[in-house]
């Protein structure tokens, strides 16, 4: 199946993930089906890096990040800044992480997440890769890190699965950084989300699944997969008042300003 011109980007999956062992090339083919032109595998652990590039090599429409999530920064403090830069200079690694702070579990020390964070920033910073940030119940201390760095030399990012402040968003877009909003947005307890992200300029939002987290209404409780994003998409472009194929062109034009490395499918 071609795709449409006003194709979309599902910017943040877990497709290594065993949630999608028994088929998986039928997500991918549903993906393309639903008119979604690339993903964006993410890395959580160090040791599901190699596995990851393999997949991105393996689909011209796959591309991948390497990283350690928050989560995991107790069990991997001997994280190595160099071996992060000799992994993104893969052709098929554009960003860096999925990294930052997660304060509402807090499976890892606030200070080996911090000391995580710092160490993918650098990385950001020597590679010119943009940094995927997780935050939760964190906004004060994300941001007073990120404009701490910030200031030493820049880099891009990307809040990614946006649910927190205006603040925070105010704030890092004074960055210049993006927002990835997720299936969150669509929840019907999810008011007080999109009364903050009224704001958000269109020009700074893509869009993601998470997956296999998070599917959107009208399919929440089942597993997600890259082909969801095109519910969450129609649903922006209706919160937004916009058209869907210029919202979906939007958000996927957009992929590629944060995400330089990134090639456009043919």
């Amino acid at each position: 199946m071609e795709l449409e011109s006003s194709y979309l980007v599902d910017s943040h999956c877990h497709l290594n993930f065993k949630d999608f062992e028994d088929d998986f090339e039928e997500v991918i083919k549903r993906a393309r089906d639903s008119n979604v032109g690339i993903m964006v595998s993410i890395s959580t652990e160090l040791d599901e890096i190699d596995q990851i590039i393999n997949i991105a090599e393996k689909y011209k429409n796959i591309f991948c990040t390497v990283g350690v999530h928050p989560h995991s920064a107790n069990i991997q403090k001997d994280l190595n800044e160099s071996y992060l830069v000799e992994k993104a200079s893969n052709p098929n690694v554009i960003g860096i992480g999925e990294t930052g702070l997660d304060f509402f579990h807090e499976n890892s020390l606030k200070e080996d997440q911090i000391d995580s964070f710092i160490k993918h920033i650098n990385v950001s910073r020597e590679t010119q890769l943009p940094l995927i940030i997780h935050t939760r119940e964190a906004d004060d201390k994300t941001c007073e890190i990120l404009e701490s760095e910030y200031r030493k030399g820049a880099f891009p990012g990307i809040i990614h699965c946006f649910t927190a402040g205006e603040n925070l968003a105010k704030r890092v877009i004074d960055l210049g950084f993006y927002i990835s909003l997720s299936g969150i947005v669509t929840f019907k307890n999810a008011s007080e989300l999109r009364e903050t992200i009224k704001n958000i300029p269109l020009d700074r939002i893509i869009v993601e699944t998470d997956s296999p987290y998070l599917s959107p209404e009208p399919l929440r409780g089942r597993r997600n997969e890259p082909s969801h994003v095109l519910h969450t998409a129609k649903f922006l472009a209706n919160f937004y008042e916009k058209d869907e194929k210029d919202f979906f062109s939007l958000t996927t034009n957009n992929f590629f300003k944060i995400f330089k490395k990134a090639n456009r499918p043919v």
